[in-house]
């Protein structure tokens, strides 16, 4: 399986010191080019950049289609818009994504999208952490992650 993934989860897990989550669930994680520019060369000096870049399983890929990420741009940013590109263009992928209006294009291209909640569900059930709620609490106060009480009251 193809694992594709957005900046935002990319820098969440970082920060709160989960990265390696990643590929204990799923091996090597693909980001575009765009989302490595985003999260290692544009935010060299922000915190979990330096992390990211020093993941050797963390392996990034060129889009060839730039029509789809041209069409893609014209309402998500350029890292959202390499990711469900690259998706596309993958067999089998699985994307990493946060971000609802991304996910609701990927879905349009019947792309399987996790965020970083889905991550943590299924590194509890595959018995790699304990308990979901403390890594919500870490994303809440570490990284200003967003998480509505519907989605907080699982962990």
């Amino acid at each position: 399986m193809t694992v594709i993934s957005d900046a935002s989860p990319l820098v969440s897990l970082s920060r709160i010191e989960a990265l390696e989550l990643l590929p204990t669930i799923y091996g090597t994680v693909t980001p575009p080019d765009a989302v490595w520019n985003e999260v290692v060369v544009d935010a060299e000096k922000q915190p979990g950049a330096k992390a990211i870049r020093n993941a050797s399983w963390i392996e990034t890929q060129a889009v060839s289609n730039r029509d789809l990420v041209r069409a893609l741009r014209q309402d998500l940013d350029g890292g959202e818009a390499e990711a469900i590109a690259l998706a596309v263009e993958s067999d089998s992928p699985l994307l990493i994504m946060d971000e609802q209006h991304g996910r609701a294009r990927a879905d349009h291209f019947e792309i399987p999208c996790i965020g970083v909640i889905g991550v943590f569900i299924e590194a509890k059930d595959n018995g790699h952490i304990q308990a979901v709620r403390l890594h919500l609490d870490a994303l809440r106060e570490e990284a200003g992650f967003h998480i509505g009480d519907p989605l907080y009251i699982i962990g």
